[in-house]
Parts: C-alpha cells; sequence; structure tokens
C-alpha cells in the first residue's frame, strides 16, 4: 500500500483545543479596544490567522485604529490562559501514532508556544524535533501563505504532491493547497461552527474528519487514489 512522503498537522484546533481559547481572549480585548465582535465570529471568520493579521483585516474592513500595544497583551493572556485550560483533542494520541509516515506539525504560532501547549497534553515526543512555526521560517510568510508547508517539505525531503494536511481553518487548508498539497479537513475543535466542513471543502480540502479515530483509514483510502 503507498503512503505519503509526509503528514502534516496544524497544531492549534487540531492537536490542541487552543482555538477557542485564544478566540475568546481576542474577542474581549477587540471589543474592549472599540470594535465588538465575538468569539464565535473571530473562530469562525479569522481561525489559523495570527492576532497581529486579525487586527490588521478589522482594521481594513472598519476602519477602527488598534494600538500595536494589543498584541503583545494578547499574546500575554492568550498565553495565561492555556497554561489553564489548553487540552488535547480527543483521540489525538492514538491517532498521530497510528500514522506510520513521516510526520511534522506547521502551525502560525510560535514554537515555545506549540512546544509548551505538546508537553502539557504529552504530545511533544510524538513530533520533537519535527515543529515548524511559520513565523521562524525563511520568509517569515504566515498562512494562508504556503511557506511553512514548502519549508517543512523541503527539510524533511517529502514531494508537496505527496504530502498531506491536517487543518482546521479555511485560511490553513488555503496554504496547503497553494503548496500543492493534499488536505484533510477537521472539525472535532470546540471552536467548530456549523457550515464548517462545508467551508474546509470549499477552500480544498478532499475530506474531512471530525473524530480523530477516522484518520487512519481515510488516509489509507487517500493514499491509494491520485490524479496521476
Amino acid at each position: 500500500m503507498p503512503q505519503p512522503d509526509l503528514v502534516i498537522f496544524d497544531c492549534d484546533g487540531v492537536l490542541v483545543d487552543s482555538e477557542i481559547i485564544a478566540a475568546r481572549v481576542e474577542a474581549e480585548l477587540i471589543t474592549a479596544a472599540g470594535f465588538e465582535i465575538s468569539a464565535e465570529e473571530i473562530a469562525q471568520t479569522y481561525a489559523g490567522l495570527t492576532f497581529k493579521d486579525i487586527l490588521m483585516s478589522i482594521e481594513e474592513r472598519s476602519g477602527v485604529a488598534f494600538q500595536i500595544a494589543l498584541i503583545d497583551r494578547a499574546e500575554t493572556l492568550v498565553g495565561q490562559r492555556l497554561k489553564r485550560d489548553v487540552r488535547a483533542i480527543e483521540g489525538v494520541h492514538e491517532a498521530v501514532a497510528s500514522i506510520t509516515a513521516p510526520r511534522c506539525i506547521c502551525s502560525n504560532s510560535r514554537s515555545e508556544r506549540i512546544e509548551f501547549m505538546l508537553e502539557r497534553t504529552r504530545l511533544l515526543p510524538l513530533f520533537s524535533g519535527r515543529i515548524f512555526s511559520a513565523e521562524e521560517t525563511p520568509t517569515g510568510k504566515t498562512k494562508p501563505a504556503p511557506d511553512v508547508f514548502l519549508h517543512a517539505a523541503a527539510t524533511l525531503g517529502a514531494d508537496p504532491a505527496k504530502t498531506f494536511v491536517i487543518e482546521d481553518s479555511v485560511h490553513g487548508v488555503t496554504g496547503a493547497r497553494r503548496a500543492g498539497m493534499r488536505v484533510i479537513g477537521f472539525t472535532g475543535g470546540a471552536h467548530s461552527y456549523p457550515g464548517h466542513a462545508d467551508a474546509l471543502t470549499e477552500a480544498g480540502a478532499e475530506t474531512v474528519i471530525r473524530r480523530w479515530a477516522e484518520l487512519k483509514s481515510v488516509v489509507a483510502a487517500l493514499s491509494e487514489w491520485t490524479d496521476e
């Protein structure tokens, strides 16, 4: 049976249930700064983006100007909430361990935060030495740019066309597709919303799973099918 050259996992909202935690903090800060927004709207519209990119997008659409200090404030508060509340998504340990192909993480979060969350949730041994933060790649471009995915593939000697990416956000799916990779959408995080699976499919995911128990069979099935 053929298998991928590489399986890439996003971190936030895929491995750990952190997206909803960050969205709540970010919604509180943005609302207090003059633009009313809910955690649910952030999770639906901006999941997968850095807080800086979220602020820039809101500024463009609303005309509200945010102070640069808000970024550092969010970093501090989100970090504090994650230390208290972050959990692994149910079934993820077994699912990741079931993948026999090389695997890694590609995330917009900083590597220190990724490693902290993975250590807290006992996932770090499954990815140690194979963690790629978009901000720390040669270009520093974050998703939806494809750069972090291409950097990981080049570093690990994988063909992008034979690489699978597991993503929970439209921005992540978009970046992976721009990298020429195949994408499996994931909607098992607490931040998932009605229409989430459809949005991931429309962005380019070949299929969408909600439970980690489905991963091994889906990867096996998709590995048997190719356009070539």
